[in-house]
């Protein structure tokens, strides 16, 4: 477990978040985790998405792992939990948990990698301290 702190972001489950089963689909938790790092990012690291692209950089996803636990339905509520775990060169991990909030279970967790690449090149280039220091709170 990384000493860093763990925000979180409240979500509504939506119809179009459903599958054939009735179930958030697997591929939403995917929207999850992108709709808390954009309101984490802004919210609680004071460095917003715009911010990255107006300083010239960019995030992408570089491998995200997912483990299923129970099923969430329409109109739960989830809270979506992300922590710094480490980050070296130009990379930043991340992990999640997508917890129910009426019963407090965890729904699914894992982990992903992120990619700080230059908008100027495309390529990956090193996380500036000044950013680093953002993230480690």
């Amino acid at each position: 477990m990384s000493n860093y702190s763990i925000f979180e972001t409240e979500i509504i489950v939506r119809p179009s978040d459903l599958d054939i089963n009735q179930h958030v689909h697997y591929s939403k938790y995917l929207d999850y985790l992108l709709l808390a790092r954009y309101d984490q990012m802004k919210r609680c690291y004071k460095v917003s998405m715009e911010d990255f692209v107006a300083f010239g950089y960019s995030w992408v996803a570089s491998t995200v792992n997912i483990n299923y636990k129970r099923e969430v339905k329409m109109q739960d509520v989830v809270i979506a939990k992300t922590q710094v775990d480490s980050y070296a060169g130009a990379q930043i991990k991340v992990n999640f948990w997508f917890v129910k909030k009426e019963t407090n279970k965890v729904a699914a967790e894992g982990w992903a990698v992120y990619t700080l690449i230059s908008l100027k090149n495309g390529r990956p280039t090193r996380i500036p301290d000044d950013l680093i220091q953002k993230y480690l709170i």
